[in-house]
């Protein structure tokens, strides 16, 4: 009778966990994609509906040929990334201040809370209006949209900091600096990079609002180019490049945050 070997325990060691990740996600995709080519073979739909996976991807190497995808691409990464730096400083800097200040808290925290009630696609506009159509109007739409789980994330964190750990510090005469260097940011840096995760997915989504409202560059302009047209395919090519650079930003964060919490333990445990 003829057994199957159990992998050996040094096998499991070398058997790295984003490899079997990386599988599962490819097995998804293209379950997704043979899905897609099956609903739009058999319901017979037409491109302007709902275009094959073929179609997409001959749009998609069109874009590329003529460039026209890495220049709208270029346009809203540098939206994405200019809003999301300037929203997480602002919202990292006074987030700090209404941790350390409640009467801070109480004058402006109810102003930041309505705040939210307002949507983006609502406020849009008026920036657009008043800023005009340029970078800049959807620079401040990124930042607007990233501040708030930004500024959240940073009040829970300098909050959450032990006031053990804040009288040792008062003991052994720590000056403010010292406090924020060695106690309050290694503490409040795990809630921080969950609201940083957040920030930088909605950094995309704010940029492409910005651009459906009025724009001549960026992958939400070329959206609204498709739409126009009644080119499906070209809009899905957009809609996959913002899920891409959404992907990508939100990786860059994860690998921050390996970076940074080495030393609290496995990575796994911060997921």
């Amino acid at each position: 009778m003829i057994t199957l070997a159990k992998p050996l325990p040094w096998m499991k060691k070398f058997r790295p966990r984003w490899l079997t990740q990386g599988v599962w996600t490819v097995l998804s995709l293209l379950l997704a994609v043979g899905v897609w080519e099956g609903i739009v073979r058999l319901a017979h739909l037409p491109p302007f509906i709902l275009p094959s996976p073929g179609q997409v991807g001959r749009r998609l190497g069109l874009a590329i040929a003529d460039g026209s995808l890495a220049r709208h691409t270029l346009t809203t990464l540098q939206e994405v990334g200019i809003g999301l730096l300037i929203g997480v400083v602002l919202a990292t800097f006074l987030g700090y201040l209404l941790a350390r200040s409640p009467l801070l808290e109480r004058l402006i925290g109810p102003y930041l809370v309505a705040s939210q009630a307002i949507p983006t696609v609502a406020i849009a506009p008026l920036l657009v209006i008043w800023f005009g159509p340029g970078m800049l109007s959807k620079v401040l739409i990124c930042a607007l949209i990233v501040f708030f789980p930004v500024l959240v994330n940073t009040v829970v964190g300098v909050r959450a900091v032990p006031r053990d750990l804040r009288a040792l510090m008062h003991t052994l005469r720590a000056t403010r600096w010292q406090t924020l260097r060695y106690l309050e940011i290694p503490a409040s840096l795990p809630l921080f990079l969950g609201g940083l995760r957040i920030g930088a997915t909605l950094s995309v989504i704010g940029a492409v609002v910005g651009e459906l409202v009025g724009s001549n560059r960026g992958l939400g302009f070329l959206i609204n180019v498709g739409r126009g047209q009644y080119d499906t395919a070209l809009v899905f090519v957009a809609t996959f490049t913002l899920m891409t650079l959404a992907l990508v930003l939100y990786g860059l964060v994860l690998l921050l945050e390996w970076r940074l919490l080495r030393w609290q333990g496995s990575p796994r445990d911060h997921h």
